[in-house]
């Protein structure tokens, strides 16, 4: 699916110090890409409904941003015809179980839990050879990202 021509990634995170480590560890990789960036949930809605003809193929999301959350993006996102296709992964440094079975009956389609800059690279990897090999959604007990295997 993005074997041939770049992948757009955009990534909406209101940490730049995230978004500066997301974007070295994107260029660590041996992808052809695309990268955007917006700095809050609000941002990203107006940047999508701009770019309707020019959406990105993937969006990781921050789960916590100020003006708008990760949750409420999602929410917005998936009940868009014109967005609901973009596949979403939520960022984030929790892990409350509540909260990611909210996140996956809202629609995306992975979590990866932030980790540190040593291991970014090597996340992002594993979540586009995951979505490369399927753009469907995993079931729920393959909606985890971690370096060593997808868990529950």
């Amino acid at each position: 699916m993005y074997n041939t021509t770049p992948i757009h990634i955009l990534l909406a995170d209101d940490d730049e110090d995230d978004r500066m480590f997301f974007q070295k560890a994107l260029q660590e990789l041996n992808i052809s890409h695309r990268f955007s960036e917006v700095i809050n949930g609000e941002r990203l809605m107006t940047y999508l409904q701009k770019n309707t003809d020019n959406l990105p193929d993937i969006l990781f999301l921050d789960l916590n941003m100020p003006r708008k959350n990760g949750t409420e993006c999602l929410t917005e996102l998936k009940a868009n015809p014109l967005l609901k296709d973009i596949a979403v992964v939520i960022c984030s440094t929790s892990m409350h179980e509540d909260s990611v079975d909210l996140l996956y009956k809202l629609g995306a389609h992975y979590y990866m839990h932030k980790s540190d800059y040593g291991e970014m690279a090597g996340m992002i990897q594993r979540v586009l050879a995951l979505l490369a090999a399927s753009s469907q959604r995993p079931p729920r007990d393959e909606f985890i990202v971690n370096l060593q295997k997808v868990y529950k």
